[in-house]
């Protein structure tokens, strides 16, 4: 029962993370935000590994850094760039396209072919990109629909790279490995708060609070919450969490932005839902774990 009600709670803190991403960034400039929430999420998990007594030292550097640049640089920078204009809800059901995107790229980089239902995933997948993306009506928030599409294609590249890493070492501590990816992601985004030009930053107490939940809840306890999961449920189970977290993060843009969704959208919506649903269902009829790397708000 522990299990899956952290499970549960996971997926509430990265559900609603994008409607405090989306209410902080008026008062702070994408880059800043997403160089505070990487960085010092990163140094609090450095903490976290000297308290747990878990081993400090990086290792498989390279690819550490690869992976660190995907998933920490490219997916949180992009998304943070796409809620500037685009509406939370939207944005969060873009980004967790993910995993078609992965299943479309280990054909070629891992030899998994799609087959069986799963050619019913990329049928909903296609279909429900084509009704949010609307291309027989360009206007609105078109930019903002193509950055979150390819964070989450960036994130996808980056769990592709962590199935052949975790693969060749499967000894690796996890939480090593993420606090050092992370930190080491976080790097490039810190440089592009600095050098970019951008609003000053408003230390309101509802920026204070974003950052604070970021660093602590969405990123340092989430990865505990997600690693824990991974180890006591079932093959599959905690895959859910790509399914929930969208979902919630429409429930609450809707309640607490107003962010009602076109009929169009909503219908978009719906196909990539059943899409995760899809992917969810035969990821626990293969009894197949999810790789950690799939862990992201």
């Amino acid at each position: 029962m522990k299990p899956l009600a952290s499970l549960f709670l996971l997926a509430l803190i990265w559900g609603y993370n994008w409607v405090v991403m989306k209410s902080a960034l008026p008062f702070v400039g994408p880059f800043q935000f997403a160089a505070m929430r990487t960085f010092f999420a990163a140094l609090l998990m450095l903490f976290m590994l000297v308290l747990l007594g878990k081993p400090l030292r990086p290792s498989h550097l390279g690819r550490t850094s690869l992976i660190g640049l995907l998933q920490t640089s490219g997916f949180t920078g992009l998304i943070v760039l796409a809620l500037v204009t685009g509406g939370a809800g939207k944005v969060a059901v873009l980004c967790y396209t993910m995993p078609f995107w992965v299943m479309l790229l280990a054909w070629p980089l891992l030899g998994e072919k799609i087959k069986g239902l799963q050619w019913a995933v990329v049928a909903a997948s296609c279909a429900g990109l084509l009704f949010i993306l609307e291309p027989w009506n360009l206007q609105g928030s078109i930019l903002s629909d193509m950055l979150a599409i390819a964070g989450g294609v960036c994130w996808a590249f980056s769990v592709i790279a962590a199935k052949k890493l975790h693969k060749d070492a499967p000894e690796m501590d996890l939480l090593s490995f993420t606090t050092w990816q992370m930190l080491i992601g976080s790097i490039p985004l810190v440089a592009a708060a600095l050098l970019m030009p951008a609003k000053p930053i408003v230390w309101t107490h509802y920026l204070w609070g974003a950052v604070l939940y970021n660093v602590v809840a969405g990123n340092a306890l989430a990865w505990l919450l997600w690693l824990y999961a991974l180890k006591n449920l079932k093959a599959g189970t905690a895959s859910m969490v790509s399914l929930l977290a969208p979902v919630i993060g429409v429930l609450c843009a809707w309640l607490q932005l107003g962010e009602v969704p076109s009929p169009s959208e909503g219908a978009g919506m719906a196909l990539i839902g059943l899409a995760l649903s899809l992917i969810a269902y035969l990821g626990m009829r293969r009894h197949e774990a999810p790789d950690p790397a799939i862990a992201q708000e």
